[in-house]
C-alpha cells in the first residue's frame, strides 16, 4: 500500500499524484439524498461474524456508542484533495470489538441507502484512522455530506468511504462493490493513484 510522506512542522502538505488542493467541500455523489427518519434507521452488522449473529443498533444506539476524532485528508478520485479536516464518530475498530468477525473473514463490504456498496480488504477496514463520522470539524455532517453517518478511509479515495451508511457485511472472500463493478480499482490507494480497474496488478482484486 503506498503511502504519503512524512512532512516537518510547517512543511506544505503533499498531495497524491493528480489530486489538487480544494478549498471548501464539494458535494460529490450518485442519485438523490435520502431522506432521514431516526424512528427507522439501524445499522447493522452481519455476514461472518464471529458467532455466526447478526447485529444491529437504532440511530440513538449507535450514536452513544464511544467518540472519538481523526484529523485526516480526503482524496477524491475527481482529482481535489481536502486537507486537514476533523472527522468526528465511531472507530470502525469499536465495530470489530463489539461485533467482530469470524476468523476467516478477509474483506468487508459497506453497505449504504439505496443498495450502494463499497467493499474493503479487513486491514483497511480495521485501520485506526478508519471512522464512522457523524461529524466534520465539529459540526454535524449535512445531509448532502452523508449525515447521518459516513465512512472516511482517509487513506483511500473518497469512494471507498460511502455516505448513508447502513451497515457492513464480514466477507471470507472479495467482492466487488458498486463501483467496483462499473470500473473504478478495487482497492483505490491514492498514493499510487489506482482510479480504474484496468490498471489492477493480479491479486488487486476478483475479476470483472
Amino acid at each position: 500500500m503506498g503511502q504519503p510522506v512524512e512532512r516537518e512542522s510547517g512543511e506544505q502538505p503533499q498531495l497524491p499524484p493528480g489530486q489538487r488542493l480544494q478549498r471548501g467541500w464539494p458535494v460529490t455523489h450518485y442519485g438523490p439524498v435520502p431522506k432521514f427518519r431516526s424512528e427507522r434507521w439501524d445499522f447493522r452488522v452481519f455476514g461472518a461474524t464471529a458467532d455466526s449473529e447478526k447485529h444491529s443498533w437504532t440511530h440513538e444506539e449507535f450514536t452513544a456508542l464511544p467518540y472519538a476524532t481523526v484529523v485526516a485528508d480526503l482524496h477524491c478520485v475527481t482529482k481535489y484533495s481536502m486537507l486537514g479536516a476533523e472527522w468526528g464518530g465511531i472507530p470502525a475498530r469499536t465495530i470489530l470489538d463489539i461485533a467482530p468477525p469470524a476468523p476467516g473473514v478477509t474483506h468487508v463490504m459497506v453497505w449504504a441507502e439505496y443498495g450502494y456498496s463499497s467493499n474493503l480488504r479487513l486491514d483497511d477496514f480495521a485501520s485506526e484512522r478508519t471512522i464512522f463520522a457523524t461529524h466534520k470539524d465539529g459540526e454535524l455532517l449535512t445531509a448532502e455530506h452523508g449525515f447521518p453517518l459516513r465512512l472516511v478511509v482517509p487513506h483511500l479515495y473518497a469512494w471507498k468511504g460511502p455516505k448513508w451508511v447502513r451497515g457492513v457485511e464480514y466477507m471470507t472472500a472479495d467482492r466487488r462493490g458498486f463501483w467496483e463493478e462499473r470500473g473504478y480499482h478495487n482497492v483505490g490507494d491514492p498514493w499510487r493513484e489506482q482510479r480504474y480497474s484496468y490498471q489492477e496488478e493480479p491479486g488487486d482484486g476478483p475479476g470483472l
